[in-house]
């Protein structure tokens, strides 16, 4: 029986600003990536989401990013391989200290946006990642983009690297995803997302935005918290994932 993770960028509220619906996305989701500070939230805010996790029995993980609050670690920061690796080691520290004071624990990384497109191809701040997931607990399962740079530097120092593809974002014919600053990269159609993410979980296929189909491995689908209509959307490809027969389960 097939069977896939449903994942959720969360905790990315900060003060008084607020982000997304973490507990409604939680009654959708089997992970959370959760913000650990440097990209956006706050331990108050990072501390609520891990009790809110543990509540609706959500597995934590950690959504590491570039320290840019100001650009929502969505822009691309030229750092030595040194200071990203201290600064993703500090964060994952944090959520660590966060996570078990509710009664969890970090069971896996994702990075952040601009970091996460970068270690698809960025040799050295790929290896920064990796060298601060392997220093903290090189048990700790990786979530990166398929083929990424980053996977096979994680797979070469024995760690474990896990694939995922994204419900709420157009793909490119070459199994990019489209730049935010184009339009139509953000999907908002839940009927064409559901179809789209059932055929990702039982053919292991998706369909770009020119209509080509695209072979995609994927252990998990990501919905972006952040994206408007979130909670709706999470439920649609829940419901849609369940309905073909689809077990949504973390892989963590």
């Amino acid at each position: 029986m097939p069977h896939i993770d449903l994942n959720s960028d969360v905790g990315e509220s900060f003060g008084n600003w607020t982000m997304g619906d973490d507990a409604a996305v939680f009654r959708h989701v089997t992970s959370a990536n959760v913000a650990c500070g440097f990209h956006a939230g706050d331990p108050v805010t990072i501390a609520q989401t891990c009790r809110d996790a543990v509540a609706a029995g959500v597995t934590v993980g950690a959504h590491v990013g570039y320290r840019d609050l100001a650009g929502f670690g969505r822009r691309f920061l030229d750092c030595s391989a040194v200071e990203l690796a201290d600064d993703v080691l500090y964060q994952l520290g944090a959520l660590q200290a966060l996570a078990r004071a509710a009664g969890t624990e970090v069971s896996y990384v994702k990075p952040h946006g601009a970091l996460y497109n970068a270690i698809v191809h960025h040799e050295i701040h790929a290896q920064a990642v990796v060298d601060a997931v392997h220093a903290f607990n090189p048990e700790l399962p990786l979530l990166l983009l398929p083929g990424a740079v980053a996977q096979k530097k994680a797979e070469a120092r024995g760690m474990t690297a896990l694939s995922e593809a994204f419900a709420d974002r157009a793909y490119n014919p070459d199994g990019t995803l489209v730049s935010r600053r184009e339009e139509g990269a953000v999907l908002h159609d839940h009927a064409a997302i559901t179809a789209n993410m059932v055929r990702l979980a039982t053919e292991g296929t998706i369909v770009a935005r020119d209509g080509s189909v695209l072979k995609v491995q994927a252990d998990s689908i990501c919905v972006h918290g952040d994206t408007p209509g979130a909670v709706a959307m999470a439920g649609a490809v829940r419901s849609g994932l369940a309905a073909a027969g689809v077990t949504v389960r973390s892989f963590a």
